[in-house]
């Protein structure tokens, strides 16, 4: 019996030793742990702020900064280095840049990439005491507009994060909810669906219209005014209230293309409105194309385009229905950037657009597109004479 409780006692004491001696260890290795960490943290700060003294995490509400932004760390001098998270070409493009107290990028590295070629990798020496203004102004990555994008967009977001981290304010919205935005401020009923109604008659001093999905009604845009203006109803500015009265009053008649020959074979529907418009889609071989017609690409997609021309031949509205091209280049032409230059175009004017970067093949089916419009449009005008 006391051979047991010695062996207890011996026991618990060299259990206490032991903690005592592990408590030890760390009150003095702790420190020395702590300050590798710190040393191996500044080491990857510094990259992107090699001029940084002292860097300070910084908790953040992630609602008051740009979606992208994961981690913040304040520099001693009024700097920022902050990591971002983004989408190029596939998701995962990871980012670190520093922005000097004056606004200007000190560095920018890829942390982590899922990037196809891996030129992103060197991309951020070319932000280097740039501002935000001149961030568009960067060289494009050689095949890889939407990495390339992607990354400028995270190099903004950095800048446009330190302005309100040092009490400044900017708006983060994107331009999706800008727009939207202010469709809900003209049309609170409409809540917050729109679809940016395809135009088939003629209106002027309208930049464009949309509708509520749920039907309460319509917002007209002109330059920067929004006016709703709700079902049944009208509006104050003349503008608006012509266009509203002319679109509400406008009814469309589908055309049986089989009474008709000579039709371009890549004409996909038509339409005639009372007014004697026609709505045409048509077909364009973009990536793929062989031959100005077929589509070899082993998607075997076109792009589908609708086009509303008048009867002497003006393009009033522009609209991809449907793409399927390379994504982050030819995809572009799903863009209103680039099928709203077709509107106000003639079968004389309309090859006078700013191709897609990168993209020849899903231009040039583009233009074949309306090409086959304007020839689809000439025989329908000549069986209806």
């Amino acid at each position: 019996m006391k051979k047991s409780v010695l062996s207890t006692l011996t026991l618990v004491g060299i259990c206490a030793v032991m903690a005592i001696l592990l408590a030890l260890t760390n009150f003095i290795t702790a420190p020395i742990i702590k300050q590798n960490q710190e040393a191996a943290a500044n080491k990857a700060l510094l990259e992107v702020m090699p001029n940084g003294e002292k860097f300070e995490k910084v908790e953040f509400d992630a609602e008051t900064l740009p979606k992208t932004v994961t981690e913040v760390y304040k520099e001693k001098n009024g700097g920022y280095v902050i990591t971002l998270t983004t989408t190029g070409y596939n998701s995962g493009l990871v980012i670190m840049c520093g922005i000097n107290a004056d606004g200007t990028v000190s560095g920018a590295v890829c942390l982590a990439s899922q990037e196809t070629l891996g030129k992103e990798k060197t991309y951020g020496d070319e932000f280097v005491g740039k501002k935000s203004a001149e961030v568009d102004a960067t060289d494009t990555i050689s095949g890889a507009t939407k990495t390339t994008t992607a990354y400028r967009n995270a190099i903004k977001d950095a800048i446009n994060a330190s302005i309100i981290l040092g009490g400044g304010t900017v708006d983060i919205r994107s331009e999706e909810e800008i727009l939207l935005d202010n469709l809900l401020a003209a049309l609170p009923a409409g809540e917050g669906k729109f679809t940016n109604l395809f135009i088939a008659e003629v209106i002027s001093g309208i930049d464009a219209v949309y509708t509520a999905d749920n039907g309460t009604g319509s917002v007209y845009v002109i330059g920067d005014e929004f006016y709703g203006v709700p079902t049944g109803g009208t509006s104050d500015n003349e503008n608006v209230a012509a266009a509203h009265a002319v679109l509400s009053a406008s009814t469309v008649e589908d055309i049986d293309l089989s009474a008709f020959e000579g039709l371009p074979k890549r004409l996909v529907s038509a339409k005639v409105t009372a007014t004697g418009n026609y709505i045409l889609e048509v077909e364009g071989a973009g990536f793929g194309i062989m031959n100005d017609e077929e589509y070899i690409h082993s998607s075997g997609e076109y792009i589908i385009v609708r086009v509303s021309i008048t009867p002497d031949g003006k393009i009033i509205d522009t609209l991809t229905v449907y793409q399927a091209e390379s994504e982050g280049i030819g995809d572009a032409c799903a863009k209103e950037s680039f099928y709203g230059q077709f509107d106000g175009k003639t079968e004389e004017t309309y090859k006078d657009i700013d191709a897609i970067s990168g993209a020849t093949y899903t231009t040039n089916g583009y233009l074949k597109a309306i090409e086959n419009a304007f020839a689809a449009l000439k025989v329908l005008k000549g069986g209806n004479e």
